[in-house]
């Protein structure tokens, strides 16, 4: 009995030990980005409709050091558009991306990289880690997006919401990239 219950006891401080402590940063910290941007503060000041037009949530990995798009990231190959879970994107109302209209409702960003282009995919399987269980026959929308040289180098991937009239662009920058995907909102 004395040696099943020392056994039972190192198993657990095993498992307690291998846990994360609560103090420690994750690598990746999830973001969230509104359109329009500043919406938690219109929200909170009284000012802001009862729904933003969109939101996205995702991990924001770091370059430390490390080549990015074209190494740790590979060209022609599918990036789960952060880190960590893959992208979410909600829409809370009809849009227009590519001319093609997607409805209300919240969905997986993806991208395949390469040196000129991204093709951004918008994808209805959510709650994905990674983009290990990605299903294509689930998109929604692939589209192309140029990419452009970044004149500062963005130590940490970012996503938000560049406001226009009735539109935006979802900008994604990292490294020395930035890449731009036209949203336009749909009446309601």
């Amino acid at each position: 009995m004395k040696v099943f219950f020392s056994l039972v006891c190192l198993l657990l401080l095993t498992t307690v030990q291998a846990q994360p402590k609560p103090t420690e940063l994750d690598k990746s910290p999830m973001d969230m980005s509104y359109w329009p941007d500043n919406y938690p503060l219109l929200k909170m000041s009284g000012k802001a409709g009862a729904l933003p037009v969109a939101r996205v949530l995702y991990g924001r990995p770091l370059k430390n050091g490390r080549n990015i798009f074209g190494g740790i990231l590979k060209y022609n190959e599918l990036w789960r558009l952060g880190a960590n879970e893959a992208t979410e994107i909600e829409f809370f109302s009809n849009v227009k991306i590519a001319g093609k209209t997607i409805a209300k409702g919240r969905y997986t960003l993806y991208c395949i990289p390469s040196e000129s282009k991204w093709t951004i995919i918008v994808n209805r399987d959510n709650y994905s880690w990674g983009s290990y269980t990605y299903d294509s026959k689930k998109d929604v929308l692939r589209t192309d997006i140029d990419v452009e040289k970044n004149t500062d180098t963005i130590e940490a991937f970012t996503m938000y919401f560049e406001d226009g009239k009735n539109s935006a662009n979802l900008v994604f920058l990292w490294d020395d990239l930035k890449a731009s995907l036209p949203i336009t909102a749909m009446p309601k």
